[in-house]
């Protein structure tokens, strides 16, 4: 086994066995306004939107998570399933290990075996500026092929590789590569976090691109230097263990960077909401404030561990609990939650 294996294995181990949240979820700063007068009918409400030009059951994006080593292929499995059972999206996790080795492709193109409306490739951007032009189209088109997805992500995850040991902390030309893969590559292609939020600036800079969407990613789910933490405190590397305790709630909340994001772009551009998705209310949470789509990624893992029942059973839930947050403030649409009234706790 490489060493990119084992520290994806390492990553989901440590986020089944260690909490690795941030201190604050910022969901909690989100409170709605009971409408007493909802005047809808639960039964009526309705959940589907379409999203990257797909028909979507749910608002609901099964966020990437793994893939690259061998026991990532039955979480990829079941999370498949569930995104066939509701119509919703689905990611995968970074597929660069499939590039460098083609026998860990069937730990990421399990999910072919499922109706999954809507499939979003991955690679992460400090590979990326690695490559030169060609380079980058050649391995976009494999990457998509591999799960013959309908969008591709460019994860932005320097939070991450500036704290492992073995991180690739190249961001020097990232735009660059983002301008030109957005208007050479043939997918659409949207701009991921992983935990630490997209800005104001930032999402500007974006805008000037022509990228089809952004995943604000933010802060108030999984920290990824907290897994990192843990991963040096195994090893009893103090040196990394410091800097991951001490940048473990790094990060612009995933609220603000939602508002800070569709400012920046005019609301033009789909937004994913992904980091710290707990449930249906976090999720509902996340659409009244102009959000899309709602990414779940945490939530649905130890599930996913566990079978397709499992998997099936905490969705269903979520979208039960979502359905009834719209029924409580009175939005029988997805569209009609951005209407809805709501206080935020923070000051943006």
């Amino acid at each position: 086994m490489n060493q990119t294996e084992e520290r994806k294995r390492e990553h989901i181990k440590i986020s089944l066995d260690e909490n690795v949240s941030a201190h604050h979820n910022y969901w909690d700063d989100i409170t709605f306004i009971h409408n007493a007068l909802p005047e809808i009918n639960e039964k009526d409400i309705d959940l589907s939107i379409e999203l990257f030009g797909k028909k979507l059951g749910a608002p609901l994006v099964i966020s990437a998570m793994t893939g690259g080593y061998t026991e990532g292929k039955k979480i990829n499995e079941n999370l498949a399933a569930t995104a066939e059972k509701f119509d919703i999206a689905m990611g995968v996790g970074s597929q660069r290990a499939a590039l460098e080795n083609e026998k860990l492709k069937g730990t990421y193109n399990v999910i072919n075996n499922y109706d999954v409306p809507l499939k979003i490739a991955n690679i992460g951007a400090s590979q990326m500026v690695l490559w030169d032009e060609n380079k980058i189209l050649e391995n976009a088109e494999k990457i998509v092929n591999m799960i013959d997805a309908d969008v591709l992500a460019v994860c932005l995850n320097f939070l991450q590789e500036v704290i492992q040991p073995e991180g690739e902390t190249h961001a020097k030309g990232c735009l660059t590569r983002i301008d030109m893969l957005s208007k050479e590559f043939d997918k659409p292609i949207l701009i991921k976090e992983s935990g630490a939020g997209i800005s104001y600036n930032v999402a500007e800079r974006l805008k000037k691109t022509k990228i089809a969407g952004i995943d604000v990613g933010g802060a108030g789910g999984t920290s990824f230097s907290a897994v990192e933490y843990y991963r040096a405190k195994s090893k009893q590397d103090k040196h990394n263990m410091r800097e991951g305790k001490t940048f473990w709630d790094w990060g612009i909340p995933t609220p603000t960077s939602i508002l800070e994001v569709g400012e920046a772009t005019n609301w033009e551009l789909p937004i994913i909401s992904t980091g710290g998705i707990r449930n249906g209310l976090d999720a509902a949470k996340a659409l009244a404030l102009g959000a899309s789509a709602a990414g779940i990624a945490h939530a649905l893992l130890k599930p996913a561990t566990q079978s397709k029942d499992s998997t099936i059973f905490e969705l269903d839930l979520i979208i039960k609990e979502l359905r009834t947050a719209m029924f409580l403030v009175g939005a029988d649409t997805v569209e009609k939650l951005s209407d809805v009234e709501w206080n935020y706790g923070l000051e943006i």
